[in-house]
């Protein structure tokens, strides 16, 4: 039998679900070309147990809470808490007993790309999901902590269905619900992970249309966070009405850019 070139091998990894045996087959041939083949199959498949592992993690809670009776366990974030400029924006989201993503946590570790994929899963698949915001009007008003919680509750009571468990990422709502509050909770819940990612794609667009009716302030980059071009901007041209004018150093640099 004519041996297979390096080539041959590589479109037959790249082509055909392997099992082990096949691999020990190659595991076996000297040329550096087929070693670093079944080397890469073997970081492949690494990564693919330890995402599965991280996905069993993440849906301790949702199990152990159907196993209790709870059907609709809705997971709930917020993205926005911390820039100067734009709204908190919260999401609500119930998934599926058996929804599997691999690869989903906190939004914040993902890249753009990525969370832009995984928000249209998570849409096309969650029994249910709501995003709302809260301006920067209102978070002046309220203060930025009874700002997330309006946001919250509006996303929750947004839902479709009734829910009846809420697991939160550190906070604490107003709500008859029970529920639970997990410190870094979008990396130890599936649901509040989704609901990050939902958030946080809302947030971006939003701040993305808001940089095209003010480029001054770079807010496809920022999305609102106190960069220094931010600040300067701020200093320069004053502040929008997308501003939070009881954050400092927003009220501060507004004097400034009005020779106050």
């Amino acid at each position: 039998m004519k041996k297979q070139s390096i080539q041959e091998i590589r479109t037959y990894f790249e082509s055909e679900p392997l099992s082990e045996d096949i691999v020990a087959l190659y595991r076996d041939d000297g040329r550096k070309g087929v070693q670093a083949l079944v080397n890469r199959y073997d970081r492949i498949q690494e990564r693919q147990k330890k995402l599965e592992s991280m996905h069993e993690e993440m849906t301790t809670y949702e199990r152990q809470l159907h196993e209790k009776g709870y059907q609709l366990i809705a997971g709930v974030d917020e993205v926005g808490r911390g820039p100067l400029a734009g709204p908190v924006v919260a999401a609500a989201c119930v998934l599926p007993r058996d929804f599997k993503l691999l690869g989903l946590t906190d939004s914040k570790k993902l890249t753009k790309a990525q969370r832009e994929d995984f928000a249209a899963y998570i849409q096309d698949h969650a029994v249910c999901w709501q995003v709302a915001s809260v301006d920067a009007e209102d978070i002046d008003d309220l203060n930025i902590l009874q700002a997330t919680k309006k946001a919250m509750i509006n996303a929750i009571t947004s839902l479709q269905d009734e829910v009846d468990y809420l697991l939160l990422d550190a906070i604490e709502l107003s709500h008859p619900a029970p529920q639970t509050s997990l410190i870094k909770g979008d990396a130890k819940s599936v649901s509040i992970a989704a609901s990050s990612v939902l958030a946080k794609v809302w947030r971006d667009h939003y701040m993305e249309k808001l940089a095209a009716k003010h480029p001054e302030y770079g807010f496809e980059r920022n999305v609102g966070y106190g960069t220094k071009d931010h600040l300067e901007a701020i200093r320069r041209y004053g502040a929008t009405s997308e501003h939070r004018r009881s954050f400092q150093p927003v009220a501060t640099l507004e004097r400034e850019a009005h020779g106050a």
